[in-house]
């Protein structure tokens, strides 16, 4: 079986901005990488829900924002449009489960925006908002840096994680502004990175950037409330050097939660119990590269794919499917600075 997917990157070195890239499932390798899109720091990038659209952020010279395409029988990304305005690109794009508003995250401005989709621009723009404040760490928490927005599985609410005042925030949309519903604090100095929701329980799971912990909540759909349930480090216990909590994802069937340590170079592995939703460490995976700053796992399940940003490559592991467990495979695949990778739905 082939699935196909596509790699964002930062635009430095040799990177040409968006690649495409096949996984193998047969031969077990990561094949046919291809540049596809020339564009400034596509750094996180989605993949609407019916295959036909991508989004990404992009910078271009001093604006920033989120640039629209359309994915061809063949994978090619033919451009729509971009809405840009003044000041840094986001970090962080998504795409409601109907394909009606796309959300973005932006780090160093603190804000988030929502966009429509647009037959001649791509996207246009509805609605931003600000977050104001600061956190206890006075390097990387002396304003609002939001890294993460995206919808609840209902599509009813939007959900933002701030790493800079250490606050995960739900709002309720409308056509032109963002209203706050209830917002989470977590203890000062944690630096909340990105959520990812369990697919078919009242849970949600937050991997923190600065103090490197996977925070298992309870989310009530109802009124978008979360509560903490349970804190655990994604590093070992005897571990002393510098590193910095990544990417999280949960596998399909919901009894694995996967995070990337950028530093100590691993894939941590946790078991849900399907219960309490609380999490327990399994194991530890070396990524066998620098700095894994986002991973996926593919539409079958079966495998788990790293994006060593700084070693500049993708790596190949077989996720063991009732386990857990993950397996190195020889088969790294040499990728410009990648931040961020995403498959075609199936």
């Amino acid at each position: 079986m082939i699935y196909n997917g596509y790699i964002g990157t930062y635009t430095k070195g040799k990177s040409e901005g968006i690649y495409s890239f096949a996984l193998d499932t047969t031969r077990k390798k990561l094949v046919d990488l291809h540049a596809v899109a020339n564009l400034g720091n596509p750094t996180y990038l989605a993949i609407s829900s019916n295959n036909n659209h991508l989004y990404s952020v992009v910078k271009r010279g001093s604006e920033g924002g989120i640039a629209a395409f359309t994915i061809d029988t063949s994978g090619a990304l033919e451009p729509l449009g971009q809405s840009l305005k003044t000041g840094a690109s986001p970090c962080y794009v998504s795409v409601d489960r109907e394909d009606r508003r796309i959300l973005d995250g932006n780090y160093h401005e603190g804000t988030a925006c929502v966009y429509a989709p647009d037959p001649n621009r791509g996207v246009r723009l509805k609605a931003e908002m600000k977050h104001e404040g600061s956190g206890a760490d006075p390097v990387r928490q002396e304003a609002p840096h939001i890294h993460f927005a995206k919808f609840t599985p209902d599509n009813r609410f939007a959900v933002t994680v701030d790493l800079g005042i250490d606050a995960l925030t739900t709002y309720h949309l409308t056509e032109d502004r963002w209203i706050k519903q209830s917002e989470l604090n977590f203890t000062p100095g944690t630096g909340p990175r990105h959520l990812v929701f369990h697919p078919n329980a009242p849970y949600a799971y937050v991997m923190t950037e600065l103090s490197s912990e996977v925070i298992a909540l309870h989310f009530d759909e109802k009124n978008g409330n979360f509560s903490i349930m349970q804190t655990v480090s994604a590093l070992p216990a005897d571990f002393k050097g510098h590193s910095q909590g990544a990417a999280i994802k949960i596998s399909a069937d919901g009894r694995f939660v996967y995070v990337s340590n950028r530093g100590h170079n691993s894939i941590a592995v946790f078991q849900i119990d399907e219960e309490s939703g609380r999490i327990a460490l399994i194991e530890h995976a070396d990524t066998i590269g620098d700095w894994p700053r986002d991973f996926e796992i593919d539409p079958s399940g079966q495998f788990l794919v790293v994006a060593n940003q700084n070693s500049e490559d993708l790596v190949l592991f077989e996720r063991e499917m009732v386990s857990g467990h993950l397996s190195l495979l020889d088969a790294k695949l040499s990728v410009p600075y990648p931040v961020c990778i995403k498959f075609m739905h199936v």
